[in-house]
């Protein structure tokens, strides 16, 4: 399966914090090599976007233009979600997209079937 891994990544007082922020990142990227070793293929908003916001100046306002969109795109292209980390308004409105069009939304990996 094709799973998007959201969670936090300015949430946690991290919009301000580079500390933070790269500790979000490596929780949302080691879930990501868990899955990539169970079979499945991850898919982090954080990392499509990123490059993109920094090609465009890294500034707020290019983080607002760019995050939400990008990553609910990849929400229509995955068959579902682990949801991991703390709380994060942009990983929770990716969860209520999945569950609005009826595909799983996991807590734990070790609630994802295996890959077949």
């Amino acid at each position: 399966m094709w799973i998007m891994v959201a969670g936090p990544y300015r949430a946690g007082g991290g919009a301000a914090d580079p500390a933070i922020r790269a500790a979000n990142l490596r929780i949302l990227n080691e879930a990501a090599v868990a899955l990539h070793r169970a079979g499945h293929v991850p898919v982090i908003g954080v990392n499509m976007a990123l490059p993109m916001i920094e090609a465009a100046g890294g500034s707020d306002a290019a983080y607002a233009e760019i995050m939400a969109p990008v990553s609910l795109a990849l929400v229509d292209r995955c068959d579902a979600c682990l949801r991991v980390g703390g709380p994060s308004t942009g990983a929770d409105d990716e969860v209520r997209r999945f569950e609005a069009a009826s595909r799983p939304v996991y807590r734990a990996l070790g609630e994802i079937p295996a890959a077949r």
